[in-house]
């Protein structure tokens, strides 16, 4: 399994002014699902950063998403370490795999794969 992007998830209700605050320093928009909105950079594309007001099908806003190239092998081995899942792993509407864990600090991980 090998990380392909770390992007972090900064809860807010001003998307706009948040996308144009973050254009400042060169970011554009990529997506905009309403309820969450995603900026990357356009000489780098990993380099992005999401705002979010509340997650469309989890229980709570995660803090940080991490995209795997194997989602299923995250989940196994991350449950057989015993940590806890917020959310189940599961097949989103918008193409993506994901489940939610807590790191020892108490965030909340997003791990995905798309699909």
């Amino acid at each position: 399994m090998s990380v392909r992007r770390v992007m972090p998830v900064i809860p807010s209700h001003n998307a706009p002014e948040s996308r144009d605050f973050y254009g400042l320093l060169g970011f554009e928009e990529v997506m905009d699902h309403g309820w969450i909105t995603t900026l990357a950079s356009p000489t780098h594309p990993g380099a992005q950063i999401s705002f979010m007001t509340a997650d469309l099908t989890a229980p709570v806003n995660p803090d940080i998403s991490i995209e795997v190239d194997d989602v299923d092998a995250a989940y196994a081995l991350l449950r057989a370490a015993g940590a806890e899942t917020v959310h189940p792993l599961t097949d989103e509407p918008w193409g993506v795999r994901r489940f939610f864990t807590r790191d020892p600090n108490g965030r909340v991980i997003n791990v995905l794969s798309h699909r």
